[in-house]
């Protein structure tokens, strides 16, 4: 049997780190204290990288001269021209823009026009190969995803579609409440400042400070003032009814003012009697000389208490 002596680091005798161990001993070496989990890890040395420039180099002169470039399709160019930079004079000469890295919008954009200026170089040369560049009418490719994946992304860009049309509308018709109130509100304030209007006027014609009925004809056009409403208004033919009652009864004349005076019957002395004017003319009969002179109202009023 092995003497295991207790080691400061490992917990074994240097001397014998390299002898094998059987499990029986290492477990009774475990149950003293002698090993502790953790303190023996293998250690891997790093592995170097090689960069062999000149075997890469090699390599791909031997696919050069092996492959023809329709096979390769490789090329190897500058960017093309930035034509905003150029237009604002401010584009940099062939292979002296500097590119920073960390801005992603300027290393998209220096991809992007090297892509082009590669595009501008490989189809004059596809053209000499007779390699065509556009796909025919009946070209058929298969989709690098299946149908019912496909059909998943379907389905969710329908839901997404339908949930925007749906936010939409209600959009739209919050517009439509908001602009009906709106009128709503109008119509009911133009209301109410027309019957107050209407109000006013009936108090004023009521306490007699004005003598129109406008007011009473609403939202009809009001009439016309002037001379052309009185020509308007003597062109006006009668009604029905009032043709009837003129046909059936006659037009009495004028009821009102037939007592007064007037220029002609004034300046008229003709039926002039000067006995009969002031009561002096005519026949005296009885005490007064008067016939049939009535009571007084306080006689007649002491005649009726004698009754």
């Amino acid at each position: 049997m092995v003497e295991i002596d207790e080691d400061p680091q490992l917990g074994l005798d240097s001397d014998e780190d390299d002898e094998e161990l059987s499990d029986d001993e290492l477990q009774e070496a475990f149950a003293k204290g002698l090993l502790k989990p953790g303190m023996n890890i293998p250690l891997d040395e790093p592995k170097k990288a090689v960069n062999n420039v000149e075997g890469l180099k090699k390599c791909l002169a031997e696919f050069k001269k092996s492959l023809p470039w329709p096979e390769r399709l490789d090329l190897t160019n500058l960017p093309a021209v930035d034509l905003i930079a150029k237009a604002e004079g401010k584009a940099h000469p062939e292979g002296g823009e500097e590119i920073n890295a960390e801005d992603d919008f300027q290393r998209e954009m220096y991809f992007y026009r090297q892509a082009q200026a590669t595009v501008l170089l490989a189809l004059p040369k596809l053209h000499k190969f007779k390699i065509p560049t556009k796909r025919p009418d009946d070209y058929f490719a298969e989709m690098a995803k299946s149908d019912q994946h496909m059909q998943k992304v379907r389905k969710t860009l329908l839901i997404k579609q339908a949930a925007m049309e749906k936010s939409e509308k209600a959009k739209k018709l919050r517009e439509q409440r908001k602009y009906g109130k709106k009128v709503q509100t109008q119509v009911i304030q133009n209301r109410q400042k027309q019957k107050k209007a209407m109000l006013t006027a009936v108090k004023k014609y009521q306490k007699g400070m004005t003598d129109k009925l406008e007011f009473l004809e609403g939202d009809q056009d009001p009439k016309p003032k002037g001379p052309a409403a009185k020509k308007q208004i003597n062109k006006k033919n009668p009604n029905a009814k009032k043709k009837y009652k003129d046909q059936r009864f006659g037009f009495g004349g004028k009821k009102k003012g037939t007592k007064w005076n007037t220029k002609d019957s004034h300046d008229d002395v003709s039926g002039f009697k000067a006995k009969m004017a002031h009561g002096k003319g005519g026949k005296r009969s009885g005490k007064g000389g008067k016939k049939n002179k009535r009571p007084g109202k306080e006689t007649r009023r002491k005649m009726k208490a004698r009754k």
